[in-house]
């Protein structure tokens, strides 16, 4: 790749950028200097290397502590490829299928319209239960076992498998009750005692004490963010997944709310869609290649009713001809260019749309449209 160009530890941007690279740092000192970012990492794998590794702005609120290379950060929705891969490893024990009902496991689910729901209707987003009912609406946002009870008993929103939209905070509640009824273990144990280390990922779902350090806050663009995202009316129950207080709280960090709270790096985020399609990948290894290619096979192509768009899904990651990827609301995302080979992430903890991420990328070449809910 040629030699890399180094960058002053002085300017509001430090890190590195390969030879052919320099068009992604203007772009993300764009970012810093306008203000629009205040505290965001990149990543660039390709052929095995990091090509681009940016960090910018501050990790606090009280901006004392810089972007480092290991701040971590809550990415949202980029945390359901992880929890899909969670359900996968239990199908790959053979104590879970795709194809079967969960009530088969789980009895309780089994009722009111949900009796036939299979775990690759989940997995696609169309299960049905693309929110929280409305009976959830008192439970606390971390009362995991009321939260997944809540589901047991409503009656999906649609016929499993006759609609789409994102499970935008049911998602790693259901694989976590699916996991717990027919694996006998949690959303939690499994992400963290077996896919982690066998993916060598610096992500969390519950952020141990040795690292709660390395977290970044939360805080928004405009406090008017919340209120005006197309996804909003299935991110209201329980109340507080947008609130930046919460979400910067111990307990929050702490806690497994699958579907949003993972905690990552950009450079792990980048690192693992890099290799995310290799043949001798480690993904592959971990799934076997029969699982490997569900994974990132098309599933469904419909109009997403949260993104407000129409899509396709694999199992967990949103494609088209250009690239493999997921996103999270409040901007970051991540991705693997079909076109370009290389793998991207752009993390970031100013809550505000992809356009930030949209710019990095089309900095590459990448076209990052319908990564997430705006």
């Amino acid at each position: 790749m040629g030699q890399e160009s180094g960058i002053s530890a002085a300017a509001p941007v430090e890190g590195f950028v390969a030879d052919g690279y320099d068009k992604v740092l203007e772009a993300f000192q764009r970012l810093v200097h306008d203000g629009r970012e205040t505290g965001a990492g990149v990543s660039v794998w390709r052929d095995g290397r990091e090509v681009v590794r940016l960090n910018g702005g501050w990790a606090d609120a009280a901006r004392h502590r810089a972007w480092r290379t290991d701040t971590l950060v809550q990415p949202y929705s980029l945390s359901k490829a992880f929890v899909t891969l969670a359900a996968l490893v239990a199908v790959r024990d053979g104590a879970l299928t795709l194809d079967e009902p969960i009530a088969g496991y789980w009895p309780a689910y089994g009722v009111r319209g949900k009796e036939h729901t299979t775990l690759r209707q989940v997995l696609t987003h169309r299960a049905g239960q693309p929110r929280f009912p409305d009976e959830a609406a008192g439970l606390d946002l971390l009362d995991d076992a009321g939260l997944r009870e809540s589901l047991v008993q409503a009656a999906p929103e649609y016929a499993p498998g006759t609609s789409l939209g994102e499970h935008a905070l049911t998602y790693g509640h259901l694989v976590d009750g699916i996991l717990r009824a027919g694996a006998g273990t949690t959303l939690g144990e499994l992400f963290n005692g077996v896919i982690r280390p066998a993916l060598g990922l610096d992500a969390w779902f519950g952020v141990p004490d040795d690292a709660l350090e390395r977290v970044a806050d939360l805080e928004y663009a405009d406090p008017e963010w919340p209120r005006r995202l197309h996804a909003a009316p299935w991110l209201q129950i329980p109340d507080g997944t947008l609130d930046v207080e919460r979400a910067n709280s111990r307990a929050w960090r702490q806690a497994v709310f699958g579907a949003v709270n993972l905690h990552t790096t950009a450079t792990a985020m980048a690192r693992f869609f890099s290799r995310l399609i290799e043949a001798d990948g480690p993904v592959r290894a971990l799934l076997g290649p029969e699982l490997h290619a569900e994974l990132l096979a098309s599933q469904v192509t419909d109009v997403d009713e949260v993104f407000g768009t129409r899509i396709t899904w694999t199992l967990g990651f949103v494609r088209d001809r250009g690239k493999i990827a997921k996103g999270g609301i409040g901007g970051s995302a991540a991705w693997w260019s079909l076109k370009h080979h290389h793998g991207c992430a752009y993390v970031t903890r100013r809550l505000d749309d992809h356009s930030r991420a949209a710019e990095i990328a089309a900095a590459l070449g990448d076209d990052l449209s319908v990564v997430g809910e705006d």
